[in-house]
């Protein structure tokens, strides 16, 4: 059995991304809340999926790729019942997978504002990681 293998906040959210992308999620923003004061967790990784079946598609992928690379499961999980926004706390990097209505509704993006925010090209390719910068 692997060991479990620590990670910087960087390397989960790439992880993430790829979780993300392999379910083709759509409108995948990484926003970087490092440098926001009194910040909850230093990444909020967010996407959005057009179905119910889609939302839970996508954070089952987002936690079989975190699972597969470094043994760690999510500290805390939110919304797996109604799936309209899923949540899973791996506590230096928050990942929000929403329906497109709900992410227009609570606007994550506008109310941490002040974070450095980079989108994700859809049409990325999962790997190779290089790919994957936030910038």
């Amino acid at each position: 059995m692997k060991e479990i293998k620590e990670l910087s906040g960087d390397e989960l959210s790439r992880l993430v991304v790829q979780g993300m992308l392999e379910k083709k999620a759509a409108n995948i923003v990484v926003m970087d809340l490092r440098k926001v004061k009194n910040s909850i967790t230093d990444f909020f990784v967010i996407c959005s999926g057009n179905t119910d079946t889609q939302i839970d598609a996508i954070a089952t992928s987002v936690d079989e790729e975190v699972f597969k690379a470094s043994r760690i499961n999510p500290w805390h999980q939110e919304g797996k019942q109604n799936k309209e926004w899923i949540l899973l706390d791996y506590i230096d990097v928050v990942v929000h997978v929403f329906r497109k209505d709900r992410r227009k509704f609570y606007d994550l993006e506008s109310l941490w504002g002040d974070a450095e925010i980079s989108q994700i090209a859809e049409s990325m390719e999962p790997e190779p990681e290089k790919q994957m910068m936030f910038n």
